[in-house]
């Protein structure tokens, strides 16, 4: 049976629903305190790449279980009245969490254009991953 709907269109559909932080706008937002960076990718990306200062690894096969406050993973940083900024590496997958966790009822929840990827080109701060 073939599809009905390709990732372009999820994705496309997902960023009309989302805030899209431009790629200064997250930079602004590093040292915030009142701001969260979420990496969103598999630990092999993050163990290889890097990651941005300070940000929380929260997998995506795992996200919406790590915010909901009923679930058995849930994850405090989540309860914390902040902003999350998610990113991926390509902001293909972060496009798609936060539309996610939009729809979970989240409203202090955003990403930024280009991913982790567009942020390592244009030399913003990287660090190795934290154990």
């Amino acid at each position: 049976m073939a599809i009905t709907k390709g990732y372009q269109q999820l994705l496309c559909e997902a960023r009309s629903r989302i805030k899209t932080l431009s790629l200064a706008q997250a930079q602004a937002l590093l040292n915030n305190a009142d701001t969260v960076f979420v990496d969103i990718r598999d630990v092999r990306e993050l163990e290889r790449e890097g990651m941005i200062p300070n940000a929380v690894h929260a997998p995506r096969g795992m996200l919406e279980f790590w915010v909901d406050p009923a679930s058995p993973y849930f994850k405090p940083v989540f309860g914390e009245a902040k902003t999350f900024v998610l990113y991926c590496q390509s902001a293909w997958r972060s496009s798609l969490a936060t539309d996610a966790l939009q729809s979970m009822g989240m409203d202090n929840v955003c990403h930024f254009e280009g991913g982790f990827k567009a942020w390592k080109e244009a030399g913003l701060p990287t660090a190795e991953k934290s154990a």
